[in-house]
């Protein structure tokens, strides 16, 4: 499959080499086609790595990811384009977080909003699904590396673009159990659940943990 990721930072780079070396054609996308960080991805991740403009990714890719800081997440998509992105699946692992006063981060957004929104907001003719976002760079690629029994969410308008992306995550990254929350402003809750991910990063002094869902 061809791939498109927006984003050169660790999480583009982690769900990029994945993806490259399962065999599928990733090209990364960043501000200029002849980005640093993507050429030296290209480097090391094999012949099947390519790179070029945000716009370009999404052309390419028959499966888009945005990997964006959150603060210009929607920008990266407007410089995609909406001709680039019209009727793909963009799987928007983003998250509104707000450095500027520090560590621990804030949340941007406020709680009739998330950036999936935003961005769906921005691409109408774009099947915009939230997922990844509630995890490390290296947990969702690698589910396994906590064992079996947790879970991941998507959140989107489209049912079968929720569908599309969950049988991905299953398929390519071994997740094992993929909760669909509902449609795209149900992202608001994965999103805002980031400031107490952080809380429990620094109280457990690691990145390696996530959810489980149990129910009666």
């Amino acid at each position: 499959m061809k791939i498109g990721i927006m984003g050169t930072g660790v999480v583009g780079e982690t769900i990029a080499t994945k993806l490259a070396a399962s065999g599928h054609d990733v090209k990364m996308g960043a501000r200029s086609a002849t980005n640093e960080k993507a050429a030296a991805w290209v480097a090391k991740a094999g012949s099947r790595a390519s790179q070029g403009t945000f716009a370009e990714a999404a052309r390419h890719g028959e499966l888009v990811f945005l990997c964006a800081k959150g603060e210009v997440a929607v920008e990266v998509a407007r410089s995609a384009g909406q001709e680039s992105l019209r009727g793909k699946i963009l799987v928007d692992v983003s998250n509104p977080l707000d450095f500027s006063k520090g560590m621990p981060p804030t949340v941007f957004t406020k709680g009739d909003d998330s950036l999936a929104e935003q961005l769906q907001r921005e691409l109408p003719e774009t099947k915009v699904v939230k997922a990844l976002n509630t995890v490390n760079a290296e947990v969702m690629v690698d589910p396994a590396r906590l064992g079996s029994d947790h879970d991941m969410f998507v959140s989107g308008n489209d049912a079968a673009a929720k569908a599309t992306v969950s049988n991905f995550l299953r398929e390519q990254f071994g997740w094992k159990s993929v909760i669909d929350l509902g449609d795209v402003t149900t992202a608001r809750g994965t999103e805002h659940y980031l400031p107490l991910w952080l809380r429990l990063m620094f109280a457990l002094k690691t990145a390696d943990f996530n959810l489980k869902i149990v129910k009666k």
